[in-house]
């Protein structure tokens, strides 16, 4: 038998310096890990904010353009209304066009007051704004056809014509559009006005009249439109009257005086009427006016006006009366 002091050929297992290792590469990869989550974590964070930052500029101008949008709208509807009942033919082109009109009005007013408009949807609002004012300067091109045909026709569109250079000249003076954006979005809007003279019977009953000897009160009545801007609880509507003479209507006795206008200063009112009104809902009103002298024949003018400035405007004729009136 033969023994052999050499060492042996298969190599003695080092486990415990292989686990060592292992543990410094898990830690090498483990730290790797979190410095690649906390730069995914400020990178996702500074993103977030610029987004935030965007959004909230894109808001603010989105707001600014549909102020802007809700004001040339009230313009529009202004120079609309202030045409009704001054020609036949004018009224008849007005009727007819009346379901075109409606539908655009009710486009822009969807736009105007829906909460997110997209950019699309505020150059559509401004489209069809264009549209309506092209529209009305066709009514315009109208009137002055038909002045040879309507002298009285004529002169009430000299003076629509001076009251609007006479306010377009002040707000471009005093920059009123741009800076009360707001202020001009939250004025009401009236529309569908109507304007009557009565013979009101001691007993309570009336009936409506043309002749200036049997009117004793005049009744105006008009729809508040919805106003999303506008914010509920009680609005001071001024009722101005002016008669045949071209002389306001005051007595102070029956409620009269005094209002500040935006483009003109103090103006005279004949009756102011106060009205509960809610935000985004449209409001039927009625205001009756009976004076403590009798009605002159002619042509009386009223104007309506909330927040300073005019928001609706029409008319009535009275004649003379009697056997040969």
């Amino acid at each position: 038998m033969t023994y052999s002091n050499a060492p042996s050929a298969t190599p003695q297992p080092q486990q415990p310096k292989n686990k060592k290792d292992n543990r410094a590469l898990i830690y090498t990869l483990g730290l790797v890990a979190l410095l690649g989550t906390w730069a995914y974590i400020i990178y996702d964070k500074s993103k977030v904010s610029e987004e935030r930052t965007q959004t909230q500029a894109q808001l603010f101008q989105a707001d600014s353009s549909k102020s802007a949008i809700q004001e040339q709208f009230n313009e529009a509807n202004a120079r609309l209304d202030e045409m009704t009942g001054k020609n036949a033919k004018l009224d008849s082109l007005l009727k007819k066009d009346d379901a075109q009109i409606t539908g655009m009005k009710s486009r822009i007013n969807a736009i105007i007051h829906k909460e997110h408009a997209t950019a699309q949807e505020l150059a559509e609002a401004r489209n069809l704004i264009a549209q309506l004012n092209g529209q009305i300067d066709g009514y315009i091109a109208e009137i002055e056809k038909l002045k040879g045909e309507n002298l009285q026709l004529t002169q009430e569109k000299a003076q629509v014509t001076q009251q609007r250079d006479a306010v377009q000249k002040n707000y471009d003076s005093v920059n009123v559009v741009k800076n009360n954006l707001e202020d001009v979005g939250s004025t009401l809007h009236a529309s569908n006005i109507a304007i009557a003279a009565y013979d009101e019977k001691e007993n309570g009953k009336e009936k409506e009249t043309t002749s200036a000897k049997k009117a004793n009160a005049l009744k105006v009545s008009f729809q508040l439109d919805e106003n999303r801007i506008a914010q509920s609880g009680s609005k001071d509507l001024y009722i101005c009257v002016t008669d045949p003479s071209g002389t306001p209507i005051s007595v102070q006795a029956l409620g009269s005086g005094t209002f500040t206008t935006r483009d003109t200063g103090d103006k005279v009112f004949t009756i102011k009427k106060s009205v509960d009104y809610v935000q985004g809902q449209v409001l039927p009103v009625e205001v009756t006016w009976k004076q403590n002298s009798k009605f002159q024949k002619g042509e009386y003018k009223i104007e309506i006006y909330n927040n300073g400035f005019k928001i609706g405007a029409g008319s009535v004729s009275l004649r003379k009366g009697g056997i040969f009136g």
